[in-house]
C-alpha cells in the first residue's frame, strides 16, 4: 500500500490494518511465541515435579513460587518498562526466561533435582514475567494504527496458544522426555526477544527524572486513580476474580470433568476457546461508541461460565455455553484493552497498566484457595451458582458507574510510522 492509499484511508477514518505494519508483524510472532511457552509451561512443569516424586502439594508449591514474584513486582516492572522503555525490559525478561529454563532441563536431565531448586528457577521466571507484562499495553499504539484491530489479533492469538500449548507440552513430554519440552519453552521464549528486539528502534520517550522508585510508583498511582472508570472497572473486577474467576476454574473442572468425564471435559475447554477466537473475531469488526459498555455487556454472557456445571446441563449445552462465554470474555477484553490504550498517555501507560495487571489477579489465587472449603460446605454446585448470580449483580454494578457508561472511543493519535512499514 502507498504512502497516498494509507493517508487516504486514515482520512476516511478507517486505519490501515496492522498487518501491514512490519512492526505489529514482529510484535504479533514475539507474543504468540511467548504465549505458546506459557501455554506449555503448566503441563511441562506438572509432569517434572510428579516425575521427581513431590506428588501435588510439590506442583502447589512450585506454581505459587512462580506466581509469587509476578504479584509481588508487576508494579516494579511497569515503573522499570516507563524508565527504560517496554522494548528494553521485555527483551531482558525474555532472555531472563529463556535461561531459567534451560537451566531446569538441564537439571531434570540429572537424576536428582530438588523441588527447591525447581521453585528457585520458576521464581526467577515469574519476576521476569512481571517485568514483561506492564510493557505490553505500552506497545500496541506504537506498532498499530488501528489499536482495537492488534488487540482483538493478540486475543485471537491468545486464545489458539492457549489450547495448542497443553497438547504441544503433552506430545514432547509423550514421545521425547520432560527435559526436552524445557528445551522448546527456552526456544519460544528466545524467538519472543528476537522478535521485541528490532522495536527497539522506537521513538519511546523515556522517563529520565531522578525521581526515586516510590516517587514513580505513587506517579502511577496518580494517574490510575485519577480516572474513575479506570479504578472503578479494576475494583468490580477484583470482586469479580474473588467470587467468580476464583471459583469456576477449579470447582467448574472438577464438576464437568464428573459430569462428562475427563474427555467431554476436554471438549468444553476446547469450546470455551473456539468462543474466544469467536470473540476476537467479533473485536475485529464491532466498533461501538461506548466500548465499556459493549464489553460489559458482553460480561453477562461470561456468567454461562459457572452456570452450566452448577445445573448439571447436558454436554452438548455446556459445550455451547462454553462458545458463548468465551465469546463474550474476548471481546470483553479487546475493549477493555482498547479503551486504557487510547486514554492513557504512552508516558505512563505500562505503570498504570501495572496497577491494571495487579488489581486484577491479587485476588484470584485467594478465590481459589477458599473455593475448596466453600464447597465442602456449601456443595460445589451451590457455590457455583452463587458466583454466578455475583457475575452478574458485579457487571450491574460496573455498568451503574456513571464514567464507566460515558468513555468514549476517543482515540488518541498514533506514533508517526518508521519506514519500512
Amino acid at each position: 500500500m502507498t504512502m497516498d492509499e494509507a493517508t487516504a484511508q486514515r482520512e476516511q477514518g478507517s486505519p490501515p490494518s496492522p498487518w501491514r505494519s512490519s512492526r505489529f508483524r514482529l510484535f504479533f510472532t514475539a507474543r504468540s511465541t511467548s504465549l505458546l511457552a506459557d501455554g506449555m509451561l503448566m503441563v511441562s512443569l506438572t509432569t517434572a515435579v510428579l516425575g521427581a516424586g513431590y506428588g501435588a502439594g510439590g506442583v502447589g508449591y512450585a506454581l505459587a513460587a512462580w506466581m509469587a514474584p509476578i504479584v509481588l513486582l508487576v508494579l516494579f516492572g511497569g515503573v522499570l518498562a516507563d524508565r527504560f522503555t517496554p522494548q528494553v525490559m521485555m527483551v531482558g525478561a525474555d532472555v531472563v526466561r529463556m535461561v531459567a529454563m534451560l537451566a531446569l532441563a538441564v537439571l531434570l536431565i540429572g537424576s536428582d533435582v530438588q523441588l527447591w531448586h525447581i521453585m528457585a528457577l520458576l521464581a526467577l521466571s515469574g519476576a521476569a514475567t512481571a517485568m514483561f507484562q506492564p510493557g505490553l499495553a505500552s506497545l500496541v499504539p506504537q506498532v498499530a494504527e488501528d489499536i482495537q484491530r492488534a488487540n482483538a489479533l493478540l486475543r485471537i492469538s491468545e486464545a489458539i496458544c492457549t489450547l495448542l500449548g497443553p497438547g504441544v507440552a503433552g506430545l514432547l513430554v509423550a514421545y521425547w522426555n520432560v527435559a526436552g519440552s524445557f528445551v522448546v519453552i527456552a526456544a519460544a521464549y528466545a524467538m519472543s526477544a528476537l522478535g521485541l528486539a528490532p522495536l527497539r528502534r522506537l521513538s519511546t520517550a523515556k522517563d529520565e527524572s531522578d525521581d526515586p522508585m516510590w516517587h514513580r510508583l505513587a506517579t502511577g498511582w496518580h494517574e490510575f486513580r485519577s480516572r474513575s472508570w479506570l479504578w472503578g472497572v479494576i475494583a468490580v473486577w477484583a470482586v469479580y476474580g474473588l467470587f467468580v474467576f476464583g471459583p469456576a476454574l477449579p470447582l467448574g473442572a472438577a464438576l464437568l470433568t464428573e459430569q462428562h468425564g475427563a474427555s467431554g471435559y476436554g471438549w468444553i475447554a476446547s469450546a470455551d476457546g473456539a468462543g474466544t477466537i469467536v470473540g476476537g473475531l467479533l473485536g475485529m469488526r464491532v466498533r461501538p461508541t461506548r466500548p465499556l459498555v459493549a464489553g460489559a455487556c458482553a460480561m453477562f454472557f461470561f456468567t454461562l461460565n459457572p452456570l452450566a456445571p452448577a445445573l448439571g446441563w447436558s454436554f452438548t449445552v455446556t459445550a455451547l455455553t462454553g462458545v458463548v462465554a468465551g465469546c463474550g470474555f474476548a471481546f470483553w477484553g479487546v475493549m477493555w484493552a482498547t479503551s486504557v490504550q487510547s486514554h492513557i498517555p504512552l508516558a505512563v501507560l505500562s505503570r498504570v497498566s501495572a496497577y491494571d495487571v495487579a488489581g486484577s489477579i491479587m485476588v484470584i489465587p485467594l478465590g481459589r484457595a477458599l473455593a475448596g472449603p466453600a464447597a465442602d460446605a456449601y456443595g460445589a454446585d451451590r457455590v457455583l451458582l452463587f458466583s454466578s448470580v455475583m457475575g452478574i449483580a458485579l457487571i450491574g454494578v460496573m455498568l451503574s458507574i456513571p464514567a464507566i457508561r460515558a468513555l468514549g472511543r476517543a482515540p488518541k493519535e498514533s506514533p508517526a510510522p518508521l519506514a519500512g512499514t
